[in-house]
């Protein structure tokens, strides 16, 4: 009988693996010592990893989870929800409506940040052409910005 190549079988090694999720080989091998990944397959000549179909689906959505910000903690609640399927759907919902208002909250404070930076590049750049005006509107701007950037307490 001949032998499957890795090919045929879509199976994917570290390298390519890690090109395809965006994760490093390090911390590939860190999700399958902590139980992300589950069992990673191992060539049976070389004992390289192997990341069969369903394996590289898991790797590819836990790159999706963690782009987001979600935590190790965030995606190991997810595989323990998946895992009991449909039951747990309320608590999918759950888990997904959180991540999600954290990360508009990242997004809003990375806009916060980017306004910051086009005020300061107009003040300065008011200050190259000599214009005082337009460098105060720019200074109160900045001012405005960054009140709103610091947190409250």
């Amino acid at each position: 009988m001949a032998r499957a190549t890795r090919e045929q079988t879509g199976d994917l090694t570290i390298q390519e693996m890690a090109r395809r999720s965006g994760f490093s080989e390090p911390t590939l091998r860190y999700y399958e010592r902590i139980g992300l990944l589950g069992e990673v397959a191992r060539d049976a000549s070389s004992g390289h990893r192997r990341y069969e179909p369903a394996t590289a689906e898991r790797v590819v959505a836990l790159a999706c989870l963690r782009s987001s910000g979600m935590t190790v903690n965030g995606m190991r609640r997810y595989l323990d929800l998946l895992a009991q399927g449909d039951s747990a759907a309320a608590g999918q919902r759950d888990l997904f409506a959180a991540q999600a208002d954290k990360l508009a909250a990242d997004i809003e404070q990375l806009r916060l940040r980017l306004t910051y930076l086009r005020r300061k590049a107009d003040l300065w750049d008011a200050r190259v052409r000599g214009d005082a005006e337009a460098e105060e509107r720019a200074v109160e701007d900045v001012t405005r910005v960054m009140h709103e950037i610091t947190p409250k307490d």
